[in-house]
Parts: structure tokens; C-alpha cells; sequence
């Protein structure tokens, strides 16, 4: 594919395939990275190619993914498509990738970060959620919190996409559920359910954020993409996947972690839990933007003040950070 400089891209020429996942959030966040991009560059919207893929984490939706696979079933086929050259980019929630990815490949951008928020849908509040009531989620963190808050509660499996986790919701397949914030609003649905305010209800790490994903060695695509990169968000999502990485956590990994930005400092917020919501250990930093060992400081206070219940989901080394 020949490509000419971004201020004489010919009007209806591809310029750069985006490979993206089929479900309806995957492609509205990829509509906005296509239009952010050629907002950036004056291109004829036809530049940029979008090229769907059904990823395995679509296709399997009746168990949770971290009993099968975890996070790369969400990614696998589009790095395939990538490294193999049939896609010059592809586009990523990034709450859901892996926090190890493979040297060839490079988080080049990432977008204004949304909502970082989940939304309670079903009930007005946590207190609010009828005794013995069956909270509907497939992720540990979210089944962690909540039972944290409400042991009487009984968690239930339910995976899918947004439209299949209301229509279970509405079907009575349980009482309450929780989704994104930033999804609902991708997809038109702002207005659903009661949004948790972060005081109350931290997120998942890298939530409500959109990744652009490249060739580690294709310099042109990286510097095209480059153009939308948002620096802020790209150092929030980057810390909290730091901390990640750190704490050795996975997707049996209750893990809810918020970065703050205030200037050139940021405070980094976590809390681990153990599956069943019982212990829970909780901690802050704050530290420069530019201090790329900060969140690895916070996990190793976190793995060192950690229960043998909660740590056993990790796989940092307490302590192995001064």
C-alpha cells in the first residue's frame, strides 16, 4: 500500500486499514478513531478503511474469558491480522488488553479518555439493591466490589454485549447489573441505570479509554497515528496498566484502580480484593508523571500490606520495589 503525506492524501483513496472488533461498541469506537484521524490529517473520510473482525471473546459468550483465555480473546485475531500486514492499525478498549503485549506491537495512541465511571443498572444505589438480589457480571473485580458492599447478594454469570446484558437484565435473568460508563455513552444509551460515582466505586484499570495499536516498525503509521494521541490520557492509561503489570494481576485479578492528574503530578488510587469481597487492602500514591516507577512503588506497598487471601490472585513480589 503506497501512501503519500498527510497533506496531499488524494480524496478517496485508502490511506490506512483500522481493524476492529464487530460488536456494536467495537465499531462505534472505531468510527471515532476513523474521524479523529482524518480530522487530524484533512482526509476524505474514505482514507481510513475499517476492517471488522469477529475476535473469539465475541463468539464464546457463555462462560466467563477467564476461564478460557482471558483478555486475548478479545485481541488475538485482530494481532494476527496486524502482524501478518493485513490491517495497518486496529483499535482497542484498552480495559480489555492484555497488560503484556507483544514486542512487535505498540500502543501508539490513546483517545480522550470518557467516563471513567460504571453504572448501576436496576437499582438507585448500592444500598438500594434488594436483600438476596442477583447481581449479573462475568468480571471479578465488579463481583468483588459488590460483594464487598453487599455479601447477601449473589453474583450470576452474564457475558455479552450491552444490548444482550439489558435484554438478560430485562428477562429477569438477574436483578441488577453494571456497565461503562463510557459505553453506554458510545452507544447513545447515556440516561441508563445510575452512574457510581469513583469516591464510592473505583473502575477497572484503563477504563472508559480507546487504543490505537500499530507495527512496532512501521514509523509511518506510528507517526500518522501519532496526530491523536491524547498525552494526558495516554499517561493515565499508561500508569494504570504500570501498576498492573506490577502487581503481577490477571483475569482472576479483583483489581479497581483510578489515576488522578493534577499538572505534572498524578495520584494513583487502587483497591485489591479477594474474589469473595471479604478483605480488600487499599492504597494511594502520588508521584511526577514523569516517574515511570511510581505505580510499581504502590504495588509493592500494596503485595507487602496484601492478605496471603488476596495476594494469592497476584503474582508481584511484595517488597521487590523500594
Amino acid at each position: 500500500m503506497t501512501r503519500t503525506s498527510s497533506s496531499a492524501s488524494p480524496r478517496g483513496s485508502t490511506l490506512l486499514r483500522l481493524g476492529t472488533r464487530q460488536s456494536p461498541l467495537a465499531m462505534a469506537q472505531a468510527h471515532e478513531t476513523r474521524s479523529r484521524l482524518c480530522a487530524a490529517h484533512g482526509w476524505d473520510e474514505s482514507a481510513v478503511e475499517l476492517v471488522p473482525v469477529r475476535a473469539s471473546g465475541d463468539k464464546i459468550v457463555d462462560v466467563p474469558l477467564a476461564d478460557i483465555g482471558g483478555k486475548a480473546l478479545w485481541t488475538k485475531e485482530l494481532d494476527t491480522w496486524l502482524g501478518e500486514g493485513h490491517i495497518d492499525l486496529a483499535v482497542h478498549s484498552m480495559k480489555d488488553v492484555e497488560t503484556i503485549r507483544p514486542p512487535e506491537l505498540t500502543i501508539t495512541a490513546i483517545l480522550p479518555r470518557a467516563d471513567v465511571r460504571d453504572v448501576l443498572i436496576g437499582a438507585s444505589s448500592i444500598a438500594g439493591i434488594p436483600q438476596g438480589a442477583k447481581v449479573g457480571t462475568s468480571a471479578p473485580r465488579r463481583a468483588a466490589q459488590m460483594l464487598s458492599r453487599r455479601p447477601d447478594c449473589e453474583i450470576v454469570m452474564f457475558r455479552g454485549n450491552v444490548a444482550t446484558r439489558l435484554a438478560k437484565l430485562a428477562a429477569g435473568e438477574a436483578d441488577v447489573t453494571l456497565l461503562a460508563a463510557a459505553g453506554l455513552e458510545r452507544l447513545g444509551r447515556t440516561g441508563t441505570g445510575t452512574p457510581l460515582e469513583v469516591d464510592e466505586w473505583l473502575p477497572a484499570p484503563a477504563q472508559g479509554a480507546i487504543g490505537i495499536e500499530c507495527r512496532t516498525k512501521d514509523a509511518e503509521t506510528r507517526r500518522l497515528v501519532a496526530a491523536i494521541d491524547h498525552a494526558p490520557s495516554h499517561a493515565a492509561i499508561r500508569a494504570e496498566r504500570a501498576l498492573l503489570a506490577a502487581l503481577g494481576g490477571n483475569c482472576h485479578s479483583p483489581i479497581a484502580v483510578l489515576s488522578e492528574l493534577a499538572g505534572d503530578r498524578m495520584t494513583l488510587k487502587s483497591i485489591l480484593y479477594s474474589p469473595d469481597g471479604a478483605e480488600r487492602v487499599e492504597g494511594s500514591l502520588t508521584f511526577a508523571i514523569s516517574d515511570t516507577q511510581g505505580p510499581a512503588r504502590l504495588a509493592g506497598d500494596l503485595l507487602k500490606r496484601a492478605s496471603p487471601g488476596i495476594r494469592v490472585y497476584f503474582d508481584g513480589a511484595p517488597g521487590a520495589v523500594s
